[in-house]
Formats: structure tokens, C-alpha cells, sequence
């Protein structure tokens, strides 16, 4: 991987007959180029960062490497059939380690629901808590599957850009009630709050609201169930480094901390990108990784658009923001037993919360909190005997009319986020303290280039969702292909892998060269 473009990089680009170039070094980024690599094409991967992984990559303080982004791996045979296309084995170039239990959700009120792999423990914990929801659990794991096999394994797995695609399964979404909210749907199968909570909090993991996505993501609870939940050693960022190895054991390159301001077009055609710098690479085929938003209303700002106008981006609706704390801790390895990997502190309130941060754009004095630990597991992201922790909570994106000022805030954010910590799961974690970084919407708006800050591009509601989402295939410029959680399938390690999937499909063989006379 370089950080300086090379001479022969620019002849590389501009002179191959099968040349691609891939905008934006994230999984469905680099997915996209190791597929195209595969199919031989020559590679280009462009990214602005220092570290390959986009929203997966990480930052080392300390001896504390913190992982930014994804945090699990679920569904791993998608990466092993990826590697697999390349001719390579997953496994020897990732430790990827299962993890059981899944993760903990804890209450106010002290109460706890302990997720594993098993149905039979599945079924135990919420007898425990509800005995009268055993049968309406069972009823949604059934739900959950057939959601699955349909909205996963088929719908996931091919393209939608064509109007057609959609109206041929207009009547399975009607038959699984896709017009249902996930939390709608959990009503109907469970009564106590708390499990209501537990089975459909799944879709803010990538950045729908729960209470307006449709009831398709409640297929997450039969994936997790079924396939595990996983973490690799070395992090998320791990894979994305083994992924940008394997683009250059094809013969492309990575190249690091170069920027790219715009797509270029020649007769319709997407022709190559011209960087920040001034430099032009030229290409067959361009492929971003950069979000829809960000791809078709800069990189294609001098392109007149049909669909996806300014005026049309700007009506879409958002996924919320994230505050993200990223801190180490001082000798704490051997504290806090009872705190395992994966921790979701429930606030107060649920549907509440989820209203004031997705309908008013509302910072809320209360909030939930996803906590990761990954020290438990992986010693190199911690020093001897300390931790490395990550707690996120959602937050409005930048877009509401009553826009949270993040520098005057994130601050005294973080403080409630210490104090909730403090009160709920690590007691004494401010005496602790080490390293910190803190990421707001604003630190997505300007590292990621996401539209109004928000963590997961557009939000999947049901008419944000399949033809209706940003297509693997562009429907305004020939020659240029869209990747990454802002396209059709959707976010989530699984679902940008499979937007690489489904262009994929799309993308014809490169030709080959012309023998010699």
C-alpha cells in the first residue's frame, strides 16, 4: 500500500485495456476490487485516509488501538466466498474467533438478557424474563428465518435496478407484512417492553429506526442465531488490510492519502477521476465506494443528473449520527468481571429516544449505549493489564433544523456518557482513564464525507430499499458502478460486502489483451 502516487500508477490506469478504478478504500471498496481483480481487471483503489478500511479502519494512542467502526463479523462465509473467488483461503490470511454469548442487554432496572447461539438458552432467558412470551418468541424466530432466505439470500444476492426486479416480489413483501415496522412486529409476538426491545433494536446497527424500518431486518435474528457472531483478531481493520493485500497480490494497487474530487465523463461514459491534486486517471470502468450522496452530488457535480438531483438528495432521509467514545483504561484487565465483550446499556426510554433522535433531531438528556471491549479477547489492542473500550451512542444527524453545535457539546457529552458508564456498567472509570478520542457526526462529515454527518448513508425504510435505494449500477453515467452501504443491499459488514456481490454480477469479464502478431 503507498501513500504517494507513483509515475507508473498514472500509466497503469490510463494505458490498460481492463482497467478500473475503485473510489474509496472501505469493505465494499475493496470487496469491489478484489472481485474485479478477479475478473481482470487492473486495479486502482483511492482512498483519503492513511489506513485502508474506510469507516473499518483504526487509530493507534498509546498502545491502544481503537477500533473505529464494525466491531463484529456475522455471516463469515461471505468473506470466505470472496476470498475464494480470488483464489485464496479467508482463514489463513484472517483469525477470525467466534464469540458466545453474542452480547449482553441490560435495564435501568437491573435487569439482563444474555444473547447466544443457542435456541434452547434463547428460550430459557426469556422464560426467565417473560414466561408468557416463550410461544410468541418461538413465532418470531420463524418470522425472523423466512425474512431471512428471502430478504438476505435473495433479494441481497441480486440487482434491483430495474423496476421490473421489484414488482415480480411486490407480493412476498406483501405476504411477510414488509409494511410492518420492526418494532410493530415485535409487539405482535411479544408483550413485556424489554423483549420487544431486545428483538428490534437490530436495524440502528445500520441506521434505521426501528420504529419506521420495515419488519424485513427482523432477518437479523435468525442470521446471528444461525451463523454466529464473530470477531477478528487485529480487528475489523485486520480484514481490510488483508483485503488490500489481496488487491495487490492481483496486481493493482492501494493507494493511500489521495483524495478524489471528481468523476470524470466522456460521452456519457465514465472515463476515470481527477484527484484533489490536479492528477487524471483514466479507466474503463469507475467504481465508488464514496457515499451515493457524496458520489452524485460532488463527484458528479458537473454531470447533469436525472434521478439523483440535489434537490432529490436532499428530500432522502438520513440514517442518524453517532457519538462514538473511544477510550483506554489504566489497569483494569482484571475489573469489571461481570462486563463482557459486548454490552447494550438501554436508557430509560425506547420509543422515545428513538423519536427525539430520528423525527425532532433532538440531543435527549437520556440515552442507550452500545459498549465494546474487544481487550477481552485480542491483547494487541490494549497494553499489558489495561483495556480498550468503544461506547457509541446514536445521536441526530446534522440535518435537523435544530442541528446539535458538536463543538460546544461533545464535551459535556461525553461526561453523561462517563457518568452512565460510571452508574451502570464500569464503576470508578474515570479514575481509569488513559487515551481518548471522541467521533461525532461532525467527524463523519469531514473523515467520511457522509452527508450531514450520518453513520450509515440513507436510512433503509421501505422506500429507501431495493430499486428504490441507490443502484449497484448508476442510472446516470455508463461505466460507473456504486458500492458500500448507501447502495442496494444496505450497511452492515454482510450487506457492503454483498453490494460488491451484486455489482459483480454486472460487471462484464475484462476483455483480453489482443495477442501479439
Amino acid at each position: 500500500m503507498s501513500n504517494t502516487p507513483a509515475e507508473s500508477d498514472t500509466e497503469n490506469v490510463g494505458n490498460s485495456v481492463s482497467s478500473a478504478i475503485v473510489i474509496g478504500a472501505g469493505l465494499g471498496g475493496l470487496s469491489a476490487a478484489m472481485r474485479l481483480g478477479a475478473k481482470g481487471y487492473r486495479v486502482t483503489v483511492l482512498d483519503r485516509l492513511d489506513l485502508p478500511g474506510g469507516r473499518g479502519s483504526s487509530i493507534t494512542r498509546g498502545g491502544h488501538r481503537f477500533d473505529l467502526g464494525p466491531t463484529i463479523v456475522t455471516v463469515p462465509q461471505e468473506l470466505r466466498s470472496l476470498w475464494k473467488v480470488c483464489g485464496r483461503d479467508f482463514d489463513k490470511d484472517v483469525d477470525l474467533r467466534e464469540i458466545n454469548p453474542f452480547y449482553e442487554i441490560r435495564w435501568p432496572d437491573g435487569s439482563k438478557f444474555t444473547v447466544t447461539g443457542s435456541t434452547e438458552e434463547m428460550r430459557a432467558e426469556v422464560a426467565r424474563l417473560s414466561p408468557g412470551d416463550v410461544a410468541g418468541y418461538d413465532k418470531f424466530l420463524k418470522d425472523s428465518e423466512k425474512r431471512y432466505w428471502f430478504g438476505f439470500e435473495n433479494l441481497g444476492r441480486r440487482s434491483m435496478h430495474e423496476l421490473w426486479e421489484l414488482i415480480k416480489v411486490l407480493p412476498t413483501f406483501g405476504m411477510l407484512r414488509a409494511d410492518k415496522s420492526v418494532v410493530a412486529h415485535a409487539r405482535s409476538r411479544v408483550r413485556d417492553p424489554r423483549l420487544q426491545m431486545a428483538l428490534s433494536f437490530h436495524p440502528l446497527f445500520i441506521g434505521g429506526d426501528p420504529m419506521n424500518v420495515t419488519s424485513m431486518y427482523i432477518l437479523v435474528s435468525y442470521l446471528e442465531k444461525e451463523y454466529g457472531v464473530h470477531y477478528a483478531m487485529g480487528g475489523v481493520a485486520a480484514i481490510a488490510k488483508a483485503m488490500a493485500n489481496v488487491v495487490e497480490d492481483q496486481g493493482g494497487s492501494v493507494r493511500l492519502g489521495t483524495e478524489v474530487d471528481e468523476i470524470l465523463v466522456e460521452n456519457g461514459r465514465a472515463a476515470g477521476v481527477r484527484m484533489a491534486d490536479g492528477e487524471v486517471l483514466k479507466a474503463d470502468l469507475v467504481v465508488s465506494n464514496s457515499d451515493p450522496g457524496f458520489t452524485y452530488d460532488h463527484l458528479l457535480r458537473n454531470h447533469r443528473r436525472k434521478r439523483w438531483t440535489t434537490q432529490k438528495l436532499k428530500k432522502s432521509r438520513w440514517s442518524m449520527g453517532l457519538f462514538v467514545w473511544y477510550f483506554g483504561t489504566k489497569g483494569t484487565r482484571s475489573m469489571w468481571k461481570d462486563v463482557p465483550q459486548h454490552t447494550i446499556l438501554s436508557g430509560p426510554r425506547y420509543e422515545g429516544l428513538l423519536n427525539d433522535i430520528f423525527i425532532k433531531g433532538k440531543l435527549a438528556d437520556d440515552m442507550s449505549l452500545y459498549v465494546h471491549r474487544p481487550s477481552l479477547i485480542d491483547p494487541s489492542c490494549a497494553p499489558e493489564g489495561d483495556d480498550t473500550f468503544y461506547a457509541l451512542s446514536p445521536v441526530p444527524h446534522l440535518g435537523h433544523d435544530n442541528g446539535v453545535n458538536w463543538a460546544e457539546m461533545a464535551q459535556s457529552y461525553r461526561q453523561k456518557v462517563l457518568e452512565n458508564l460510571e452508574e451502570h456498567l464500569l464503576p470508578g472509570l474515570g479514575e481509569h482513564l488513559t487515551e481518548e478520542v471522541i467521533f461525532t457526526p461532525e467527524t463523519f462529515r469531514s473523515r467520511y464525507l457522509s452527508p450531514l454527518g450520518a453513520g450509515f448513508s440513507v436510512e433503509p425504510r421501505i422506500f429507501q430499499s431495493a430499486w428504490f435505494r441507490p443502484h449497484n449500477v448508476s442510472e446516470e453515467v455508463e461505466g460507473l458502478y456504486l458500492v458500500g452501504a448507501g447502495t442496494h443491499p444496505g450497511a452492515g459488514v454482510p450487506g457492503v460486502i454483498s453490494t460488491a456481490l451484486v455489482m459483480d454480477t454486472l460487471v462484464p469479464p475484462a476483455p483480453r489483451p489482443m495477442p501479439a502478431s
